[in-house]
């Protein structure tokens, strides 16, 4: 279980009206605060941060030195999203990163993680009960994804379709991103990919893949709790 701030220290940065609190990183990340809440089955009942777009090439290089992914060619492929990473690669970006960043974050000392299945589709619905957080129809599916119809067998760059009500980006589509969440010894992934059909990109959509898969169609999204 992760841990986060007691309610009444995060309770000043809220939600007031439609401002939600962010946060930038060097690296050009940005994260979003989630609040508790619950919608369908999923309740949350701890504050964290998630990343408005999933993490690119260009962040994962800046931890690790390397970039592992397939498409990797073009000039602005460094702000596609970093991909075939193992679940086992992204705890160790992810130890890394907590080693480098250790700051605090709107007053608050907090540390990166995955999150799990259940923060990911409630942070991706946004409020909404619908297949994708902006409609059931499949016809508008080209409104928020980079799918198998419209990817051009490709990642595309992050940030380029219309985000959530919540501000976040590339939810559906792209490429499919790791949670911390467990089927046996497997791990969820969520949001579907450039190479999957409209259902496989839905909000309560999900794969499970073993924690030392590498796949052009799997990434990460990254979570900050609170301390």
């Amino acid at each position: 279980m992760p841990v986060c701030a007691p309610v009444d220290l995060i309770r000043p940065l809220w939600v007031v009206g439609n401002v939600r609190p962010v946060f930038s990183n060097e690296n050009g990340g940005t994260f979003v605060l989630i609040e508790p809440g619950n919608i369908l089955e999923i309740e949350i009942t701890e504050p964290f941060f998630i990343g408005a777009r999933p993490v690119t090439q260009v962040e994962w290089v800046a931890v690790m030195g390397e970039n592992p992914s397939k498409f990797t060619s073009g000039w602005s492929s460094g702000l596609k999203p970093v991909e075939s990473v193992s679940w086992l690669d992204c705890q160790e970006f992810i130890s890394k990163l907590n080693q480098i960043d250790s700051e605090e974050k709107l007053g608050l000392a907090g540390v990166w993680r995955l999150p799990t299945a259940g923060e990911w589709e409630y942070a991706c619905r946004a409020g909404t009960t619908s297949r994708w957080f902006h409609s059931d129809r499949d016809s508008e599916l080209d409104e928020v994804a980079w799918h198998a119809g419209n990817s051009g067998a490709t990642t595309r760059e992050v940030g380029q379709k219309k985000e959530n009500q919540w501000g976040l980006f590339d939810c559906h589509g792209n490429v499919a991103e790791w949670t911390s969440s467990e089927v046996g010894i497997k791990r969820i992934t969520k949001g579907g990919s450039w190479l999957m059909e409209s259902e496989s990109t839905t909000s309560y959509a999900q794969g499970v893949s073993l924690v030392d898969k590498r796949s052009d169609g799997i990434g990460l999204r990254l979570v900050w709790s609170p301390l």
